[in-house]
């Protein structure tokens, strides 16, 4: 069947601030191509990348200040960060540390070109960012290059109702 034992891959020596610490880590994405993990660190406030290969002690940070959250990677190695501080999502090329902007970026809102805690994200192969909208209760898309998102779940307040959510966290769209 397998192991019943799990292994430490990244981190594992405390909460820190250091290379080989994590502190509050929210999300993680396998880059295939670096045969590494990259790991949002969110209370160290940067994104970290973490060799699979046996014998790695500590990371590397590929974006430092930055409030991550949700991590996604296209099929052209872009890397995808939500930002709750700024209530952003950017795309960023390895080694970029700036970004570009790709959804939110006009402060914390509930305008159709806002987000309240953007928190998990999911990008298609057409590179339409799909949002965890929190605390607006709602899940956005932003089709490429668009100004503005569109409400596609909840959006109508916190509730149980078919048309509402309550603190929306993680989302995976199903592209069959």
């Amino acid at each position: 069947m397998g192991n019943t034992n799990g292994q430490v891959v990244a981190g594992g020596n405390g909460q820190g601030n250091r290379l080989d610490h994590l502190n509050w880590p929210t999300d993680m994405l396998i880059d295939k191509e670096t045969d590494s993990l990259i790991i949002c660190d969110r209370w160290n406030l940067r994104v970290i990348r973490w060799s699979r290969r046996s014998g790695t002690i500590q990371g590397e940070i590929l974006i430092d200040n930055i409030h991550c959250f949700g991590l996604a990677m296209d099929d052209q190695r872009y890397l995808y960060i939500s930002d709750t501080n700024k209530h952003e999502v950017r795309r960023y090329q390895i080694g970029d540390n700036n970004g570009t902007l790709v959804a939110g970026g006009n402060g914390e809102g509930a305008g159709l070109n806002q987000f309240n805690e953007p928190r998990y994200i999911f990008v298609d192969q057409q590179q339409n960012v799909y949002v965890s909208d929190r605390d607006n209760h709602r899940v956005m898309k932003w089709n490429k290059g668009a100004k503005e998102g569109i409400v596609i779940a909840g959006g109508q307040g916190e509730g149980n109702a078919l048309t509402q959510l309550s603190y929306p966290q993680g989302l995976f769209v199903d592209t069959l």
